[in-house]
């Protein structure tokens, strides 16, 4: 059970700049352990001191952005004035500040680089840009890829995003504090679909040009077991058409279409992006981090825009369309993935 906001305030918060500065003082002693516990490990896989220095970042960087959210605090007159949008244009800065610094440590510490494929900057696709909202679908590959994803929306095309996440995703302290205060959505274990799907509608509704809405329709990262569960609930529902094709996906869980067609139907003038990426599937855990992240982390990653006057309004149109699309990013995965190596 999430802890009350006052708890998560009161004592979560503060642990993170305790633990931030915990760190910076022993860290010494952190480099000195773990690279002794490396030594047990052929040399491909002695990447610990990278995980200390980049935990390290992570929490300085954490606890700057919870004193800046404090400083927006108080000067707002101790919250009464949050819901202004001078104050929300603050906070994505804030974020957009964060992530590019996050994503600078990366680069640094683990060597990540970032391939963009994007669609060429034809009239049409540049007149598009900040023209209107956009409605994201990109798949559900591991915390990484969904950071990346979210610094390059704020970064490289100046959308505002909005993202439905898991409540359980409040017990990071900046990440609730931070995104709490701009267009988004904490859904409770247990809500069900019909919780998701009203949370979508809703931030859809309210979307301006430049804002961007992130959805993950497989609800969750690829595994073979999800794949085949998946596969089954499809067919005890009768969907054996949306079956057989979620059985030729290789990478991808089968989407669960109400979420998008929710966000759909709320902003008809929205155009659709899909995204394609792979680079950090497989680093989910702090166990594929310590034996998986490559020297040098490479992401490869694509989009292309579908015009809201071409999106589909036909429910069955739709489905066919959606998982059309979705076809479209496992080809791609899987003629630009990579299998992890060692020493990589």
């Amino acid at each position: 059970m999430l802890p009350p906001r006052i708890v998560r305030r009161l004592v979560l918060a503060p642990l993170v700049v305790v633990l931030a500065v915990a760190a910076l003082v022993t860290l010494p002693v952190w480099l000195l352990v773990v690279a002794a516990a490396s030594l047990r490990l052929p040399p491909p896989q002695r990447r610990g001191t990278r995980l200390v220095w980049f935990a390290v970042a992570w929490l300085t960087l954490e606890t700057m952005a919870l004193l800046a959210c404090f400083g927006i605090w108080v000067v707002s007159g101790f919250g009464g004035r949050l819901s202004r949008d001078e104050y929300e244009d603050r906070h994505y800065a804030l974020i957009k500040w964060f992530l590019g610094r996050v994503y600078g440590a990366a680069e640094r510490i683990f060597g990540l680089r970032v391939l963009m494929e994007a669609p060429p900057p034809t009239p049409g696709e540049l007149s598009r840009r900040l023209t209107r909202p956009v409605i994201v679908l990109a798949r559900h590959a591991g915390p990484g890829d969904s950071v990346l994803l979210v610094h390059h929306l704020l970064s490289v095309y100046g959308r505002r995003p909005r993202i439905v996440m898991k409540a359980a995703l409040r017990l990071d302290p900046s990440l609730d504090v931070l995104t709490g205060r701009v267009p988004s959505a904490f859904v409770p274990r247990g809500s069900g679909a019909g919780g998701v799907v009203a949370e979508i509608r809703r931030l859809a509704a309210g979307m301006d040009p430049d804002d961007a809405l992130v959805i993950f329709p497989e609800g969750g990262n690829f595994t073979p077991r999800r794949r085949a569960r998946a596969i089954r609930r499809l067919e005890n529902k009768g969907l054996a058409e949306e079956a057989a094709r979620a059985r030729r996906l290789t990478h991808l869980l089968p989407p669960h279409p109400g979420g998008a067609f929710a966000a759909i139907d709320a902003c008809p003038a929205a155009d659709v992006v899909f995204v394609a990426h792979t680079g950090l599937d497989d680093l989910v855990t702090l166990g594929d981090l310590w034996t998986k992240l490559p020297t040098h982390a490479e992401v490869r990653a694509t989009w292309w825009r579908v015009d809201a006057d071409d999106v589909p309004r036909d429910r069955e149109e739709q489905v066919h369309w959606l998982y059309d699309n979705w076809a479209r990013i496992d080809a791609w995965i899987t003629a630009n993935h990579r299998a992890p190596t060692a020493g990589a």
